[in-house]
Protein backbone atom coordinates (compact mmCIF):
# COMPACT_ATOMS: atom_id res chain seq x y z
CA UNK A 1 0.00 0.00 0.00
CA UNK A 2 3.08 2.85 0.97
CA UNK A 3 4.50 1.63 -2.12
CA UNK A 4 1.44 2.24 -4.36
CA UNK A 5 1.37 5.55 -2.51
CA UNK A 6 4.88 6.53 -3.06
CA UNK A 7 4.63 5.75 -6.56
CA UNK A 8 1.46 7.96 -7.26
CA UNK A 9 3.31 10.42 -5.91
CA UNK A 10 6.02 10.08 -7.66
CA UNK A 11 4.35 9.75 -11.30
CA UNK A 12 2.32 12.87 -10.50
CA UNK A 13 5.38 14.69 -9.78
CA UNK A 14 7.13 13.68 -12.83
CA UNK A 15 3.72 14.42 -14.86
CA UNK A 16 4.11 17.24 -13.61
CA UNK A 17 7.62 18.89 -14.20
CA UNK A 18 7.08 17.55 -17.76
CA UNK A 19 4.17 19.85 -18.04
CA UNK A 20 6.08 22.48 -16.28
CA UNK A 21 8.85 22.66 -18.65
CA UNK A 22 7.08 21.42 -22.27
CA UNK A 23 4.55 23.90 -21.60
CA UNK A 24 6.89 27.37 -20.53
CA UNK A 25 4.53 30.97 -20.85
CA UNK A 26 4.95 32.91 -23.83
CA UNK A 27 5.52 36.55 -24.59
CA UNK A 28 1.95 38.38 -24.76
CA UNK A 29 1.46 39.97 -27.75
CA UNK A 30 0.33 43.83 -28.21
CA UNK A 31 -2.39 43.99 -25.38
CA UNK A 32 -2.63 47.05 -23.81
CA UNK A 33 -2.28 46.99 -19.95
CA UNK A 34 -2.42 50.36 -17.15
CA UNK A 35 1.08 49.22 -16.04
CA UNK A 36 4.03 46.93 -16.39
CA UNK A 37 5.57 45.17 -13.80
CA UNK A 38 8.82 43.65 -13.83
CA UNK A 39 10.49 41.85 -10.81
CA UNK A 40 14.54 41.85 -10.88
CA UNK A 41 15.92 38.67 -11.62
CA UNK A 42 17.37 36.61 -14.65
CA UNK A 43 18.34 38.85 -18.11
CA UNK A 44 16.18 40.23 -20.65
CA UNK A 45 13.26 41.49 -17.60
CA UNK A 46 13.91 44.76 -17.77
CA UNK A 47 14.56 45.06 -21.11
CA UNK A 48 11.34 44.07 -21.79
CA UNK A 49 9.69 45.72 -19.85
CA UNK A 50 10.90 48.89 -21.18
CA UNK A 51 10.10 48.00 -24.89
CA UNK A 52 6.54 47.71 -23.29
CA UNK A 53 6.74 51.17 -22.34
CA UNK A 54 8.22 52.13 -25.43
CA UNK A 55 5.39 50.78 -27.96
CA UNK A 56 2.84 52.23 -25.83
CA UNK A 57 1.42 48.90 -24.48
CA UNK A 58 1.36 50.62 -20.76
CA UNK A 59 2.07 53.86 -19.12
CA UNK A 60 4.38 52.96 -16.44
CA UNK A 61 6.45 50.58 -14.90
CA UNK A 62 7.10 49.47 -11.54
CA UNK A 63 10.51 47.17 -11.03
CA UNK A 64 9.86 45.44 -7.92
CA UNK A 65 12.98 43.76 -5.65
CA UNK A 66 15.55 46.11 -6.47
CA UNK A 67 18.71 46.16 -4.57
CA UNK A 68 18.48 48.95 -1.91
CA UNK A 69 21.97 50.07 -3.18
CA UNK A 70 20.92 50.45 -6.74
CA UNK A 71 20.16 54.95 -7.50
CA UNK A 72 17.78 55.40 -10.10
CA UNK A 73 20.33 57.48 -11.94
CA UNK A 74 22.44 54.35 -12.54
CA UNK A 75 18.92 52.28 -13.24
CA UNK A 76 18.73 54.69 -16.53
CA UNK A 77 22.61 54.82 -17.01
CA UNK A 78 22.55 50.83 -17.21
CA UNK A 79 19.56 50.79 -18.88
CA UNK A 80 19.43 53.80 -21.29
CA UNK A 81 16.40 55.13 -19.71
CA UNK A 82 16.07 58.85 -20.09
CA UNK A 83 15.63 61.20 -17.24
CA UNK A 84 12.06 62.24 -18.64
CA UNK A 85 11.30 58.52 -18.87
CA UNK A 86 12.36 58.08 -15.35
CA UNK A 87 10.65 60.86 -14.22
CA UNK A 88 7.10 60.35 -15.50
CA UNK A 89 7.03 56.46 -16.07
CA UNK A 90 9.36 54.40 -14.55
CA UNK A 91 9.37 53.48 -10.56
CA UNK A 92 11.62 51.32 -8.39
CA UNK A 93 10.28 49.04 -5.66
CA UNK A 94 13.01 48.06 -3.02
CA UNK A 95 10.63 46.36 -0.54
CA UNK A 96 11.17 43.21 -2.10
CA UNK A 97 13.74 40.06 -1.63
CA UNK A 98 12.01 37.36 -3.00
CA UNK A 99 8.70 36.58 -5.27
CA UNK A 100 6.48 36.47 -2.24
CA UNK A 101 7.74 40.27 -1.11
CA UNK A 102 7.51 40.89 -5.35
CA UNK A 103 3.85 40.28 -5.06
CA UNK A 104 3.16 41.96 -1.74
CA UNK A 105 5.25 45.13 -3.00
CA UNK A 106 3.40 44.79 -6.36
CA UNK A 107 -0.13 44.46 -4.96
CA UNK A 108 0.44 47.85 -2.56
CA UNK A 109 1.99 49.79 -5.64
CA UNK A 110 -1.30 48.14 -7.91
CA UNK A 111 -3.61 49.81 -5.23
CA UNK A 112 -2.56 52.96 -4.74
CA UNK A 113 -2.30 53.66 -7.85
CA UNK A 114 -5.74 52.74 -8.80
CA UNK A 115 -4.51 50.40 -11.92
CA UNK A 116 -6.97 47.80 -12.87
CA UNK A 117 -4.15 45.94 -15.55
CA UNK A 118 -0.98 44.97 -15.46
CA UNK A 119 1.40 43.19 -17.69
CA UNK A 120 3.80 41.09 -15.97
CA UNK A 121 6.97 40.52 -17.35
CA UNK A 122 9.37 38.11 -16.39
CA UNK A 123 11.12 34.80 -17.36
CA UNK A 124 9.41 31.87 -19.10
CA UNK A 125 10.24 29.46 -16.15
CA UNK A 126 9.60 32.34 -13.39
CA UNK A 127 5.92 33.28 -14.52
CA UNK A 128 3.70 30.57 -13.09
CA UNK A 129 5.20 30.90 -9.54
CA UNK A 130 5.03 34.92 -9.48
CA UNK A 131 1.55 34.77 -11.13
CA UNK A 132 0.32 32.56 -8.38
CA UNK A 133 1.65 34.41 -5.46
CA UNK A 134 -0.32 37.56 -7.10
CA UNK A 135 -3.30 36.13 -7.36
CA UNK A 136 -3.16 35.27 -3.66
CA UNK A 137 -2.23 39.43 -2.91
CA UNK A 138 -4.19 41.39 -6.07
CA UNK A 139 -7.24 41.77 -5.77
CA UNK A 140 -9.83 39.86 -8.27
CA UNK A 141 -10.82 42.94 -10.52
CA UNK A 142 -6.90 43.50 -11.40
CA UNK A 143 -6.42 41.83 -14.57
CA UNK A 144 -2.98 39.85 -15.08
CA UNK A 145 -1.37 39.69 -18.51
CA UNK A 146 1.52 37.10 -18.44
CA UNK A 147 4.22 38.81 -20.75
CA UNK A 148 7.37 35.83 -20.73
CA UNK A 149 10.77 36.58 -21.65
CA UNK A 150 12.19 33.35 -23.68
CA UNK A 151 14.91 31.33 -21.89
CA UNK A 152 16.99 28.73 -22.24
CA UNK A 153 17.19 27.65 -18.70
CA UNK A 154 19.48 24.35 -17.78
CA UNK A 155 17.69 21.44 -15.97
CA UNK A 156 19.06 22.82 -12.76
CA UNK A 157 16.71 25.89 -13.13
CA UNK A 158 13.70 23.91 -14.29
CA UNK A 159 14.01 21.73 -11.36
CA UNK A 160 14.68 24.36 -8.60
CA UNK A 161 11.71 26.25 -10.04
CA UNK A 162 9.17 23.46 -10.39
CA UNK A 163 9.61 22.59 -6.69
CA UNK A 164 9.74 26.39 -5.61
CA UNK A 165 5.81 26.42 -7.36
CA UNK A 166 4.74 23.27 -6.12
CA UNK A 167 6.06 24.34 -2.55
CA UNK A 168 4.02 27.88 -3.66
CA UNK A 169 0.90 26.04 -4.03
CA UNK A 170 1.07 23.41 -1.57
CA UNK A 171 1.51 26.40 0.99
CA UNK A 172 -1.61 28.58 -0.73
CA UNK A 173 -3.59 25.65 -0.13
CA UNK A 174 -2.72 24.78 3.51
CA UNK A 175 -3.11 28.87 4.60
CA UNK A 176 -6.89 28.97 2.66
Amino acid sequence: MILRLFSAIFLAWAFGFVWFFATLPAPAGDIKTDAVIVPTGAAGRIQRGLEVLDNGWADRMLVSGVDLEVRPDEFAVEFGVSRRRMNCCVELGFAAVDTRGNAEEIAKWVERRGISSIRLVTSDWHMRRVAGELSRTLPSTVTVVPDAVRTEPNFGVLLLEYHKLVVSRLTALIQS
